[in-house]
């Protein structure tokens, strides 16, 4: 496991301010029509020992179907731990939801892409749109083995210019791609790729269990949304909600998966 041995200054106190109650923020800012709502939740590893990982993924679900005019779930990354066996279980799990969900690969997924394409129905790196106007990409950064990778390129850079025309294009890939956290991967061609395209709005990451809070790059939003099983990162298990407006404003927002507590928002 190629786990990097310091964290930067900026992300102990992006994840300390992240930490805060929402009151901390002032007042909540929703788009008043809403065009798009979803919800990003990372890191469930059912099947990790020694953890409630059936519970916790019980809990998780409740608390999504709870939530008012989602259009999807993205599950981004480490949907299991390790075992190859428990994709399908938790797929059974993930499938009791009331709304269309998308999985992406994280390094603790660890099957091949070819058993990846038959449970899920769509390869590790995959795209589509929403409502005509919203570009989505899941970007596979890990493989069988568990390794950390920058996402493709080549992959990457098609969808990009297929999107290019779009309002709003919305990234979700596990690893970050930069060493700016402790678990990060240095992936220059990434974030330059990415800084290329003016409608790329948020990157969403998981893996840095101990982070949910926002990181800029290139005045790219980089966001985190820490983790809801697993067993150590925010004292806070929960999900993101990203939510926009009819007039192309973004709002997102984490919430504690226990009682539903908003932690920290952003409007970009």
């Amino acid at each position: 496991m190629n786990r990097r041995p310091f964290l930067k200054k900026l992300t102990l106190a992006t994840s300390a301010v992240s930490a805060l109650p929402f009151f901390a923020f002032g007042k909540m800012d929703f788009p008043e029509n809403n065009s798009l709502k979803f919800i990003i939740a990372s890191d469930g590893h059912y099947g990790q020992p020694n953890t409630d990982f059936e519970g916790i993924h019980t809990r998780l679900i409740e608390a999504v179907n709870g939530e008012k005019d989602v259009d999807f779930v993205v599950f981004n990354g480490d949907l299991i731990h390790d075992d190859p066996a428990l994709m399908p279980k938790v797929k059974a799990v993930y499938d009791t939801l009331k709304v269309p969900y998308f999985p992406v690969k994280g390094n603790h997924d660890r099957v091949s892409e070819a058993e990846w394409n038959r449970i899920w129905g769509i390869p590790a790196d995959f795209a589509f749109k929403v409502k005509g106007n919203y570009g989505m990409i899941l970007a596979n950064s890990s493989n069988e083995e568990g390794d950390y990778l920058c996402a493709n390129t080549e992959f990457l850079k098609f969808k990009l210019e297929e999107f290019k025309d779009l309002s709003h294009v919305f990234l979700f890939i596990h690893i970050s791609q930069n060493d700016w956290t402790k678990h990060g991967v240095s992936c220059g061609e990434v974030l330059e790729l990415i800084a290329a395209y003016p409608n790329v709005k948020v990157i969403f990451h998981g893996h840095d269990h101990d982070v949910d809070g926002i990181m800029f790059n290139s005045k790219k939003p980089y966001l985190w949304s820490g983790h809801f099983g697993g067993s150590w990162g925010s004292p806070h298990p929960g999900y993101r909600v990203c939510e926009v407006g009819e007039d192309g404003k973004v709002v997102t927002y984490l919430k504690a998966m226990k009682d539903g507590l908003i932690l920290s928002r952003h409007t970009l």
